[in-house]
């Protein structure tokens, strides 16, 4: 599995996505962060999360990105053909499971108005050791993709 991990967010997750990239080289990970690289409360999520998507699909990788919600970032992210985005704000840790075990999803966007540092953490740790199922959900990946 490649050790990389694709990181984005605007102003509204910028303190979290800092927190999870050291905790993800602490990790071992390798991180390619799309920004924001400092804290403008001005800034655009489209204008990293478009980008990282992009790379995401083209390099067959995984992200994780961040907002306040995650949900104008999963849309965004959705636009590029190859990406999965599933959102995360505290729910149930089942939703981040079947992300990866029915659809594959290959980024994960946090809510980050939703989550302390170490709740992101875990559901973190929890969706990169999760395994697509594959079987009878990959036809409905294929279609999507397609």
């Amino acid at each position: 599995m490649n050790k990389t991990i694709v990181l984005a967010t605007d102003h509204a997750g910028f303190e979290l996505k800092e927190h999870v990239k050291k905790f993800l080289i602490k990790k071992g990970y390798d991180i390619k962060d799309f920004g924001a690289l400092e804290y403008d409360k001005l800034d655009d999520y489209p204008d990293f999360i478009l980008p990282a998507a992009k790379y995401i699909s083209e390099h067959k990788l995984i992200g994780i990105i961040f907002g306040g919600s995650g949900q104008g970032e999963a849309m965004a992210a959705n636009r590029i053909k190859g990406i999965r985005a599933a959102v995360f704000y505290n729910g149930p840790n089942e939703i981040v499971e079947l992300s990866r075990i029915h659809n594959n999803a290959n980024i994960l966007s946090i809510g980050a108005r939703f989550l302390s540092n170490q709740d992101a953490e875990s559901i973190i740790e929890l969706w990169l050791s999760t395994d697509f199922e594959a079987g009878r959900h990959a036809q409905r990946i294929e279609k999507l993709d397609s």
